[in-house]
């Protein structure tokens, strides 16, 4: 059983790393985009989707499509990063208890 604990924990955690430069790149790639065009919000409008689009998405009408692309990415990479922690961190107590 040891073994098993380990081995998952030791495979989340490449998942973890692996989904991290996975969406950095495509976060980055986004981001690159938005800066260059001057595109600005703050990290209020990441999760309050009336205030993104009232202040921002009428601001840049012609940014849209980017803009709520780079918010997902963000948000589902929280997510995701969220849901790994948790297992790795459950696997990890479950492998003190069995050892």
């Amino acid at each position: 059983m040891f073994d098993v604990l380990f081995f998952l924990i030791i495979s989340l955690f490449a998942a973890m790393l692996f989904l991290n430069v996975f969406f950095r790149v495509k976060v980055f790639k986004y981001y690159k985009y938005l800066v260059r065009n001057r595109v600005e919000f703050g990290m209020n409008h990441f999760f309050d989707q009336p205030k993104l689009e009232q202040e921002v998405l009428t601001r840049y009408p012609e940014h849209q499509y980017e803009i709520q692309t780079f918010i997902s990415l963000v948000r589902r990479s929280i997510t995701m990063a969220s849901i790994l922690i948790v297992l790795i961190t459950a696997f990890g107590y479950l492998l003190t208890q069995y050892r």
